[in-house]
């Protein structure tokens, strides 16, 4: 059985986590912050979550872990098959995180824990999220899904970043990044519906308090 290390606040861990129910995989979650303990080092050498603990040893990084479980983890396939379109999943994967989540992450400390950035950092937080979304608007076709017809890897990316970088935008600069992109909208509300996203998603919220304090009091601390 495969177990994995993390918390369910973390949008990464729940990346994997969603992964492993659609593919209806066996695993174990075993709570973790990122720390940089020895124990935690030698399943994660940068003490960040998610790891993955196989038969072998571990895995970490998310997008190592996803391909990993696509290879072989059995269950349902989350990438295409031919290879042109596994490539343009996989790209749009790396669009979402690089230029959607990435500076979603800018505005963090300000938006949902209590602390201050630079004008400077916020500008250019704001500036990456919009220039994020355009190119989203570009190259996902949303018909419904983001790489077309069939859920993907691709659409863990966008749910689990999306909602977050919306979340940011809407705090600090009072924008909804998707006002005028309804293809999104439509999208983020279909797999909202999806049982498996329910139960991560009242898993996030039953930890959420105490997730909150404790990054609180290390801010301050």
């Amino acid at each position: 059985m495969f177990k994995l290390y993390g918390f369910a606040v973390s949008n990464y861990f729940n990346m994997v986590k969603l992964a492993l129910l659609e593919k209806g995989l066996e695993f174990e979650e075993v709570t973790v912050f990122g720390n940089q303990s020895e124990e935690f080092l030698a399943i994660s050498p940068r003490g960040k979550v998610p790891a993955l603990g196989v038969e072998q040893g571990f895995i970490n990084e998310t997008s190592a872990i996803l391909d990993y479980l696509e290879e072989v983890g059995g269950g349902k396939a989350l990438l295409p098959s031919e290879p042109f379109a596994r490539a343009q999943v996989r790209a749009l994967m790396k669009e979402i995180e690089l230029y959607i989540e990435l500076p979603a992450r800018i505005g963090y400390p300000e938006a949902f824990f209590g602390a201050e950035i630079s004008t400077a950092l916020k500008g250019k937080c704001k500036a990456e999220l919009l220039a994020g979304i355009d190119t989203l608007k570009r190259h996902a076709s949303f018909s419904p899904y983001v790489a077309g017809d069939s859920f993907s890897l691709a659409d863990i990316y966008f749910l689990y970043s999306i909602d977050l970088a919306c979340g940011v935008a809407k705090k600090l600069f009072g924008l909804d990044l998707l006002v005028d992109f309804p293809q999104a909208q439509e999208l983020l509300g279909l797999l909202k519906q999806n049982p498996h996203v329910k139960r991560i998603a009242a898993d996030k919220d039953a930890a959420m308090a105490a997730f909150i304090a404790m990054a609180q009091a290390k801010a301050k601390g």
